[in-house]
């Protein structure tokens, strides 16, 4: 696995999640259907709803009010 450099800025957890999840189908695309490509595809269908409610909880309408 490549480290990150010091300097270099980390994906932000969205954007790794999404990432996940489109390495997860491109996987599972490549597999014949079966139980494993299905748990591909699950897997990649929780990294999209994960991204998508890190989204959710990070807007500005969720805020406490100051």
């Amino acid at each position: 696995m490549p480290r990150i450099q010091p300097d270099q800025p980390k994906a932000s957890l969205q954007d790794r999640q999404m990432s996940e999840a489109m390495r997860l189908r491109d996987e599972a695309n490549k597999l014949p259907p079966g139980p494993l490509r299905d748990a591909r595809i699950r897997k990649a269908r929780q990294a999209v709803t994960a991204s998508r409610v890190y989204e959710w909880l990070s807007s500005p309408c969720l805020q406490a009010p100051l």
